[in-house]
């Protein structure tokens, strides 16, 4: 699988990625958001806060007239709960399973609206390698789909985002992808979500958010 073969990661990329989690996590039933998410040691509710956290600090890394080549913007993190995520977003458990959905539709859109305005030669910081606009809307697919699959786990739902999705994102940031299993499957081979045959699942794993490699 080639990135010549599959073609960009897009903006509108990321917002279906966002748009198909939050259309399945309405599906959920109210009572579930406490149980944990898959393997996870976080509950479904604090899971869908790291997410838009991710996808906020993706954002973020990207709104600096100069951005970080680094470290990351300097946001304090912090836990609710020691085993729990480190943000800088929470929701407000008042408003309930659909006003932590429209946090994360909002921390998604401000990631969308960034990569759509930053220039291609822009580079900013992430830990896996520097990253363009288009490696930082890959890395929030990732984010996004992988950990709606833990939450799906959690929740009693079905999920598969669509291939070529999955396809265009595995290119982008996974360029060792195993090219024998379906994209979606082999996306989850390489966040340590599952085997194949052959290969074992992966205990430490990362993507390469550098371009034009």
């Amino acid at each position: 699988m080639t990135r010549s073969s599959v073609g960009p990661v897009t903006p509108d990329d990321l917002d279906l990625a966002v748009r198909l989690t939050v259309e399945l996590l309405r599906e959920a039933p109210a009572a579930a958001w406490d149980g944990e998410a898959g393997s996870l040691e976080w509950s479904c509710w604090e899971t869908v806060e790291h997410l838009a956290d991710d996808l906020f600090a993706y954002a973020a890394q990207l709104g600096p007239r100069t951005p970080p080549s680094e470290r990351e913007v300097p946001f304090v993190w912090q836990r609710r709960r020691p085993e729990g995520p480190a943000n800088v977003v929470f929701a407000d458990r008042e408003a309930g399973p659909d006003g932590l959905l429209q946090v994360l539709e909002a921390c998604g859109a401000l990631l969308v609206a960034m990569v759509r305005v930053t220039p291609a030669s822009v580079r900013s910081h992430h830990v896996f390698g520097r990253a363009d606009p288009e490696g930082f809307a890959a890395m929030g697919i990732v984010e996004t789909l992988v950990h709606t699959h833990d939450l799906a786990a959690g929740l009693g739902l079905d999920w598969r985002p669509p291939a070529g999705l999955c396809a265009r994102t595995l290119a982008r940031l996974f360029p060792d992808a195993p090219g024998d299993a379906d994209p979606w499957t082999a996306l989850l081979w390489c966040t340590g979500r599952t085997e194949l045959p052959g290969r074992p699942r992966l205990s430490t794993w990362r993507w390469h958010g550098e371009p034009g490699y």
